[in-house]
C-alpha cells in the first residue's frame, strides 16, 4: 500500500505534505509562506490588502526564503489585478488562487503560461463552474470556515463537491489538526486548507493583544455577522460586532464610507479604478447597493485588529475552530505535529 497521506494534492504541487497555508490579508506574509514551504506543505502570498506595484518585491522576498512552490492569491476584480497576474507569470508563480469573479481572460493566460490555478468555493455549483473555467483544483471551504462564509458544514459540502467535480479537492472550514487531516481524507479530499491555524503560529505577525482575543474564545464566541461589510462574515465576537449589530442603517453606511476613503489611501487606486472594481463585484456576487457601499469596511476593521493591535475596535476573522485552539507554535512544528497525528491517527484505524 502506498503512503495514505501522499495524495494528488502533492503530486500536482510538488509538495510533501497534504497541508495549504491560506492567503490571509494582512497576515499571510512572505515570512510565513515561506515557513510553511519549507516544512512542506504550500503556502500562500496574500496581495488582496497590497498595492499591485508592491506584489513583485514580496514574491521575490518568499523566492529570497525558499526554493519550494507556493502560491499568490488576489481578487481578480480588484484594481491592478492585471498588474498582479503579469508579476505572477513573470515569476513563474507555481500556482494563483482567488474568489470571486473568476476572469476567464487571466485564467487562460495562468493556463497558457503552466501556472496552476485555484479557486475558493462555497458551494457546488461554484466549485463546477470553476472548474469548467479551467480550475485545476479546489478548494471548498464550509460553513465552519472564518471570514466571508456559507451556512454548509465542511462534511456535508466537502463530500458533494468530491462526487460532483473531476480535479482534486481541498476541504477547509474546521481543521487545525492530524485528527481533521485524516477526516478530510475520509470525505474524499485531498488534503486541508487551514487559515484560523497558522493565523495563530508564530510567523503570523498579528500582534500579542489581538492573539489573547483569539485564545480566550471558546466556540460559542465564534458567530457569523452580515454588520461589518454587509455579507455573512464570521468572526470573534467583540465590542465593535455588538456595536455594529445595534446600530442603523445610516451609522453603518457612514462608517463604510470612511473605510472606503481609507482604502482609496491604502491601495493607491484611483476612484475611477474603484467604481469599476466594485461594479464588477456587484455583478459576480449579486450584491446589493449597500453591500456595495460596506465592502471596504472589512479589509479596513481586520488591518485595525491585525496590524494595529486593537481587538477591541477592529474585526476580528475567525474559523470557529479557533475556540480550541491554546498554542502559537512555528509553522514547520505546526505542520510536523499535524503529519505526525494523521499516521498516528491512521495507525489506529487499521489496528
Amino acid at each position: 500500500m502506498g503512503d495514505p497521506l501522499h495524495t494528488p494534492l502533492c503530486e500536482i504541487l510538488g509538495i510533501r505534505h497534504p497541508i495549504i497555508q491560506t492567503a490571509m490579508g494582512w497576515i499571510a506574509t512572505p515570512e510565513m509562506v515561506a515557513a510553511c514551504c519549507n516544512a512542506g506543505a504550500i503556502g500562500f502570498l496574500a496581495t488582496a490588502t497590497v498595492r499591485p506595484e508592491e506584489v513583485d518585491a514580496l514574491i521575490c522576498r518568499v523566492e529570497e526564503l525558499t526554493d519550494r512552490p507556493f502560491g499568490v492569491n488576489f481578487l481578480m476584480e480588484a484594481p491592478g489585478a492585471e498588474l498582479i497576474v503579469d508579476t505572477i507569470i513573470r515569476h513563474e508563480v507555481k500556482v494563483a488562487s482567488y474568489h470571486r469573479a473568476p476572469n476567464p481572460e487571466f485564467i487562460k493566460r495562468f493556463k497558457d503560461a503552466g501556472i496552476l490555478c485555484v479557486p475558493t468555493c462555497g458551494a457546488v455549483r461554484h466549485a463546477q463552474k470553476a472548474v469548467q473555467l479551467g480550475a485545476d483544483f479546489v478548494i471548498v471551504q464550509g460553513g465552519e470556515g472564518g471570514g466571508h462564509t456559507g451556512t454548509v458544514p465542511t462534511s456535508i459540502l466537502v463530500p458533494q463537491v468530491v462526487d460532483a467535480i473531476d480535479v482534486p479537492v481541498v476541504a477547509a472550514g474546521g481543521f487545525s489538526d492530524g485528527r481533521g487531516l485524516v477526516a478530510a481524507l475520509a470525505f474524499g479530499a485531498a488534503g486541508i486548507a487551514m487559515g484560523t491555524r497558522f493565523l495563530l503560529s508564530a510567523e503570523s505577525p498579528m500582534p500579542a493583544e489581538t492573539a489573547e482575543r483569539y485564545f480566550a474564545a471558546t466556540v460559542n464566541d465564534i458567530l457569523v455577522t452580515s454588520e461589518v461589510d454587509g455579507m455573512p462574515q464570521r468572526v470573534v465576537v467583540n465590542e465593535l460586532v455588538y456595536r455594529l449589530e445595534s446600530s442603523n442603517r445610516a451609522s453603518l453606511l457612514l462608517k463604510a464610507l470612511g473605510s472606503a476613503l481609507q482604502y482609496r489611501k491604502l491601495s493607491g487606486a484611483s476612484l475611477g479604478e474603484l467604481i469599476r472594481s466594485a461594479l464588477a463585484m456587484q455583478s459576480s456576487e449579486k450584491m446589493t447597493r449597500s453591500q456595495l457601499l460596506m465592502a471596504a469596511n472589512a479589509p479596513i476593521l481586520v488591518r485595525k485588529a491585525m496590524i494595529e493591535g486593537d481587538p477591541v475596535g477592529g474585526v476580528l476573522p475567525s474559523g470557529t475552530v479557533a475556540g480550541v485552539i491554546g498554542d502559537r507554535p512555528g509553522c514547520a512544528e505546526l505542520i510536523e505535529r499535524i503529519v505526525s497525528e494523521a499516521e498516528r491517527t491512521l495507525e489506529a484505524l487499521a489496528s
